[in-house]
């Protein structure tokens, strides 16, 4: 396994970003958000209880093949703990997952409530859209200065 090569890729840092964004919006003592991604590396909006969820890595596992399967949104329960989960894309990367786990709630009120958390997976895939526009953006400017400095030294 390549540690470098994931930390370092577009999609990791893309999920870091990602990850930042949302976990601020997450109230205390609200759903605990977990972002996947496709080398399972993982983002928990709050480690202490994300380790207390103990959530196995085959648990974790089995829902992403669901999910790629083209079940979505996946909704399970382990230990006492409601899942759901999706798919979490963008316009150019694939990010993996994102799961909400939800330790008070039953399968039961999860469906009752899927508008609002259909609504939330919603509202953070376009977070993450928002911020791969943002860096591609932000990229095609860099490069523009860098060739405008390049053209200056050249012409000079």
């Amino acid at each position: 396994m390549n540690i470098y090569g994931s930390m370092f890729s577009q999609t990791f840092v893309l999920n870091e970003q990602i990850a930042t964004q949302i976990f601020e919006a997450i109230p205390e003592n609200g759903p605990i958000v977990i972002i996947l991604d496709q080398e399972s590396n993982i983002w928990p909006s709050d480690s202490e209880q994300f380790h207390n969820l103990n959530l196995s890595e085959s648990f974790l596992k089995e829902i992403s093949r669901k999910i790629d399967d083209g079940f979505e949104p996946v909704i399970a329960q382990e230990n006492d703990c409601c899942i759901v989960a999706s798919q979490l894309i963008t316009d150019q990367n694939n990010c993996g997952y994102i799961i909400f786990a939800l330790p008070q709630d039953t399968p039961e009120s999860i469906l009752a409530n899927m508008n609002l958390i259909e609504m939330l997976i919603n509202q953070f895939s376009l977070i993450a859209k928002l911020i791969e526009k943002n860096n591609h953006f932000y990229e095609v400017q860099a490069n523009r200065h860098t060739a405008d400095c390049f053209e200056n030294v050249c012409l000079n």
